[in-house]
């Protein structure tokens, strides 16, 4: 005989340590973002319970059951339909009050409920103490307290959830008035479902999704009767000066003060200086006139730390595979292998698959890491909260900003991470405009061309002023990115920017030993694998570009002669704008490509010194009004082929996936027109004048 799976409902607010509980029962490696709205669907695992084999589903991290979001909306009709076995509410030790908003919405719906007061380690530094006995008393059901990140208390949650139905639970519930509690009862009579009262309270709400699905469960003649009998009560609540804004106000209103109630009685504050320590963090943080400067330094400082601590690694790593080339090499000749395969393979594929992974890995190493740092800190919402303004004033989503700091990473994964966002419309101006913002494989170029033409100091003070420039080059992205985001909103994309709720979850020293193990496997690692899979077959089509030959001249120089026209209107030459095409796999091999093409060799090449760079370029006619159009045309041209697959996968769209690829390139050359004109100009002026 099988034995009965046992169903576990993980709940919770978002930041309260969920996902960490569900990984560390399971098993499971999910990952554990600390900002709002990261996990977006729900995920499934099993752990081994002392009756047996449980399944534990992770719903999303949401504030309330009201069903304003997809988040909300999930977790409500998993509890409320799906009727696990059991619904773990996890709670956040240091603000429980705000937790059991959520508590109590749950507790209307099912008796099975679990109270999981989570983070209390985290309580105990701000010197909040909770009197778990009295808790449990409060709300009627089983209260456990847990510090997840050390596994303490885990095996004491289980155990309760898998016998919740030895215990006597009797649910606190929300101090309604007596006349909507009487309007509910009524429908919750004829309606004859499990949860009719909880469910007769949202039809009195006019709840579109409950209606949705109870119009799914009932028969035309059964919903008929129900909607009549809706429609007849709302009126008599209307009579009583109760309208539908007012029965959502006292709904929302009679939940928060019971609430707050509980929490009074079971919550003790020793040492408020300790409470209050985010709020004076957040005083300058999250400041009107400190949060932006703020964070410009810590951006400019991420990028100092990852250019000045890249250069080193990417070299010796460059040594080293270029060197393995010389191995492969020589074996292939030795072996009798052709010498057009041996190009092919060798000084085609690997050698671009070396380039990518010398110049690619070392600044991600050192960039996910940091980013993720700030995203266990706790900074990132901060973030959120410095650009929300900005977003809005765009007519984008509030949650844009979020996506648009995972697009410096990868901006494939920023794509991915516009999941977050609920409007199908937002989601979409998010995606079209992530490419906007550099990721990790346009940045060697940026960095190598700012360095040798705009900035000429040395040593440490060099990559001081290349970070603040870097700095200042993304906040010009990020302009771009706004008025890109207000342009498609006021186009193809018209309509109104929705709210969300935008939680300032509690500092939090961060886990260095997952976060380098997420960061470099979750993050790092697929993103170069990914690159890596376009980059080897690039680098072939790009060796026989150079190495096929037709009147004298290779079908590379062939290409570059072709664009040099349309190159100087732009104020750059026929060499760049082939190297970006040909950079579509993979933005990291632009650079090597220009070397390519102006030392006309048939491979990939690498300079021995920037000097030597600088010459190179200087002598292809290479001014500052080219390296600054080489900069603009970086941040804004088609994104890799990468990205454009998770564009297309994204919004299963080829329509949408044109537009992202030819709105920055738009973008990018209408920018180097008007700076060639601008230069122009100039020099008109000073030659007359």
């Amino acid at each position: 005989m099988n034995e009965k799976i046992y169903r576990i409902a993980l709940a919770g607010n978002p930041n309260v340590g969920k996902s960490t509980i569900f990984n560390a029962l399971t098993g499971l490696h999910q990952h554990t973002g600390n900002w709002t709205g990261k996990t977006v669907e729900t995920a499934m695992g099993t752990v081994k319970g002392s009756h047996g084999e449980v399944q534990l589903i992770d719903l999303p991290g949401t504030y309330s059951l009201l069903a304003h979001s997809a988040e909300e909306e999930c977790a409500r009709d998993y509890i409320c339909f799906e009727k696990p076995d059991c619904t773990i509410v996890v709670c956040d030790a240091s603000c429980l009050e705000r937790n059991l908003n959520l508590v109590l919405q749950i507790t209307e719906i099912t008796d099975k409920v679990v109270v999981c007061v989570n983070l209390l380690d985290e309580a105990e530094k701000k010197s909040v103490k909770i009197d778990l006995t009295s808790l449990e008393k409060q709300l009627g059901v089983p209260v456990v307290g847990t510090a997840a990140r050390s596994n303490k208390g885990l095996n004491e949650l289980i155990e309760a959830a898998e016998t919740i139905n030895s215990y006597r639970t009797k649910p606190t519930k929300p101090k309604y008035p007596q006349i909507i509690n009487d309007a509910a009862g009524e429908i919750a009579q004829v309606l004859n479902l499990e949860n009719a009262e909880w469910i007769a309270h949202r039809l009195l709400e006019n709840d579109e999704c409950t209606i949705n699905r109870i119009k799914s469960m009932l028969t035309p003649v059964e919903y008929e009767k129900i909607t009549a009998l809706t429609h007849t009560l709302s009126d008599m609540l209307l009579r009583h000066n109760i309208s539908l804004d007012a029965l959502n106000d006292i709904t929302v209103t009679s939940i928060s003060l019971r609430a707050s109630e509980i929490a009074k009685r079971t919550v003790t504050v020793e040492n408020t200086d300790k409470l209050y320590r985010d709020r004076k963090i957040d005083n300058i943080l999250v400041n009107k006139w400190t949060g932006i400067p703020v964070m410009f330094l810590l951006l400019a400082a991420i990028f100092w730390i990852t250019i000045a601590g890249a250069n080193y690694p990417s070299s010796f790593l460059m040594e080293q595979l270029f060197r393995l080339e010389d191995i492969i090499a020589s074996f292939f000749y030795n072996t009798g292998i052709s010498d057009t395969i041996t190009g092919l393979l060798v000084h085609g594929a690997y050698r671009t698959l070396a380039w990518v992974i010398s110049v690619m890995l070392p600044p991600m190493a050192i960039f996910f890491p940091l980013f993720t740092i700030l995203e266990d800190m706790g900074y990132l919402p901060r973030v959120a909260f410095n650009l929300d303004s900005a977003f809005k004033k765009a007519n984008a989503c509030g949650k844009q900003s979020l996506t648009t700091c995972m697009g410096f990473g990868c901006n494939a994964v920023g794509v991915t991470g516009c999941r977050i966002i609920d409007s199908p419309r937002e989601r979409l101006i998010a995606i079209l405009t992530n490419s906007f913002v550099p990721c990790n494989g346009r940045f060697p170029l940026i960095i190598t061309v700012t360095g040798l033409f705009m900035i000429t100091s040395v040593g440490w003070k060099k990559d001081i002023l290349s970070a603040i420039v870097l700095a200042l080059i993304i906040v010009f992205a990020i302009a771009v990115t706004l008025l890109m985001s207000k342009l498609l909103s006021k186009t193809v994309l018209k309509g109104i920017p929705s709210s969300f709720t935008l939680e300032l979850p509690p500092y939090r020293m961060p886990q260095f030993g997952k976060v380098i193990v997420r960061s470099v496997l979750d993050r790092t690692i697929f993103v170069l694998g990914r690159a890596a899979i376009v980059a080897f077959p690039a680098g072939i089509v790009i060796w026989l570009l150079a190495n096929t030959y037709s009147g004298g001249a290779s079908l590379l120089s062939i290409c570059s002669d072709f664009l040099e026209p349309f190159g100087n209107i732009l104020g750059l030459d026929g060499v760049i704008l082939l190297a970006f095409i040909l950079g579509f796999p993979a933005n990291e091999i632009v650079i090597p490509i220009i070397i390519m093409c102006y030392t006309a060799s048939g491979t990939l090449s690498d300079m021995n010194s920037l000097a030597d760079l600088k010459l190179l370029l200087a002598n292809n006619g290479w001014t500052l009004l080219t390296a600054i159009n080489t900069v603009i045309l970086s941040l804004n041209h088609f994104p890799c082929s990468t990205t454009c697959l998770t564009i297309k996968k994204e919004t299963k769209s080829v329509k949408w996936t044109l537009l992202a690829m030819l709105l920055p390139l738009a973008v990018g050359i209408s920018l180097c027109l008007l700076t060639n004109l601008l230069s122009l100009c100039v020099g008109f002026i000073r030659t007359f004048f």
